[in-house]
């Protein structure tokens, strides 16, 4: 597939690097550009003679379809298309992305959010549909989709049933959720823009660790990440364990944030951005290699994002170390350390600085506490020292005639746990007195 970019900015040189490289990972080849800087076209986004040579450089190329790295309103595109050699699809950066997603998209939860993003998208669009219908404008709509009188309330119709579906798939998540945190597991989500290193820094935390052990537990979790040099290779959530003694994390991998991306898109996928939300800790990734500027617009648009629902702490991690020096590096460093006070730096690729990040999660996790428990010896009573062994870390286990003894460690929730099992126990015991 052949496309031509297109972008306006109101001021200044246009930046195409980044809408090239979502071209690229939705599977075009990029055949040409062409940009201006000037206020926008009501009518065409680019001004009419720039649209005209937009139209010629289609045709030279033969390009197949135009992508605006800016918002195409309904009329817009609509115009454009009468512009355009005939058959020559026109869309914008949202789209494109919509168009990856949809590529990307493997879970049930993952299809749900980009039909729903999908669908919002479209609504604007079949309302346009129906106003240029009205004023008998042209038949075919250029790169608006035939006319369909009941289009409009089928989309809204079937937004409502997807939110439906996708509420009770989160009400399945939240309790899987507190499952994992009643069974001793502290719950860390990686959270960044796409491409900062997030797939490849979960395979470095859990490389050496065997995720298998806790699969009748927890079967959701994949045994992979992939990792590659693409944009939005993670669509769904990948978790993974980490081991940090005493503790047992869960390490989740999330869909990364992007630049501009209008309302009703993020909305569509907040779902994925629960794991987040809901984590004990965040690990804020961050592409150390790009430009601070970028970067800072970056960190702020990704508190922004976080603080409007998130509780846990959130630790900054400047990844791609191996790819700047040392005095770049310091000169980043204070250049952010406002919005990022204490940093970790590593590098995913090379496993610099790992140790550093997994003594930082340690610390920022939830202090575990410890305890000690008088156990009747009952039928019971080793299915109990069983369970805190698996969801705590014991120190000492001594066994009397009568009763047994476990000193350990763990979260708050497993020893209250272990305490109510303990007082179980006892009203056994009681009962059969």
């Amino acid at each position: 597939m052949r496309a031509i970019i297109a972008k306006r900015v109101d001021s200044g040189t246009p930046d195409t690097s980044e809408i090239s490289d979502l071209a690229a990972a939705a599977g075009y080849t990029v055949a040409g550009e062409v940009t201006q800087s000037r206020r926008a076209d009501p009518a065409l986004q680019l001004g009419e003679g720039k649209a005209e040579e937009l139209a010629e450089v289609v045709e030279a190329t033969e390009a197949t379809t135009v992508i605006f790295d800016n918002r195409l309103g309904p009329y817009q595109t609509y115009n454009l298309g009468q512009l355009l050699p005939e058959g020559v699809e026109v869309i914008d950066r949202f789209t494109l992305i919509l168009e990856i997603f949809g590529q990307r998209a493997q879970t049930r939860k993952a299809q749900l959010q980009v039909e729903l993003a999908e669908l919002r998208y479209e609504l604007p669009r079949a309302e346009a549909k129906t106003s240029l219908a009205k004023r008998d404008e042209h038949p075919g709509f250029m790169g608006l989709g035939e006319y369909d009188e009941s289009r409009e309330q089928d989309i809204k119709n079937q937004i409502s049933r997807i939110n439906d579906e996708l509420e009770r798939i989160e009400q399945t998540e939240e309790h899987r959720r507190e499952r994992r945190r009643d069974s001793g597991f502290d719950l860390v989500a990686l959270a960044g823009y796409t491409n900062a290193g997030k797939s490849t820094l979960l395979r470095r935390l859990s490389e050496d660790l065997d995720v298998e052990e806790n699969e009748d537990l927890h079967r959701d979790l994949d045994a992979t990440a992939e990792s590659q040099d693409k944009l939005f290779t993670t669509l769904g959530t990948t978790t993974r364990r980490a081991a940090i003694e005493p503790r047992d994390v869960l390490v989740t991998d999330t869909v990364g944030f992007i630049s501009d991306l209008p309302h009703w898109l993020v909305e569509s996928f907040k779902s994925t951005l629960d794991s987040v939300y809901r984590a004990d800790l965040v690990l804020l990734v961050v592409d150390v290699s790009e430009d601070v500027d970028d970067i800072h617009e970056k960190l702020v648009t990704s508190h922004d994002t976080l603080y409007e629902r998130n509780e846990a702490p959130i630790v900054t991690v400047l990844n791609k170390i191996d790819a700047v020096d040392e005095t770049e590096l310091e000169e980043k460093r204070e250049a952010l350390s406002a919005l990022a006070p204490n940093p970790v730096t590593v590098s995913a690729r090379e496993g610099m600085n790992i140790d550093a990040l997994l003594d930082r999660i340690d610390d920022e996790l939830p202090d575990w506490e410890e305890e000690r428990l008088m156990l009747p010896m009952t039928d019971e009573t080793m299915s109990v020292v069983s369970w805190i062994h698996d969801n705590a870390h014991v120190d000492d286990v001594t066994y009397g005639d009568e009763d047994v003894l476990v000193s350990f460690e763990a979260r708050p929730a497993v020893i209250s746990q272990a305490r109510s099992r303990a007082s179980e126990l006892q009203a056994t015991v009681a009962d059969s007195a």
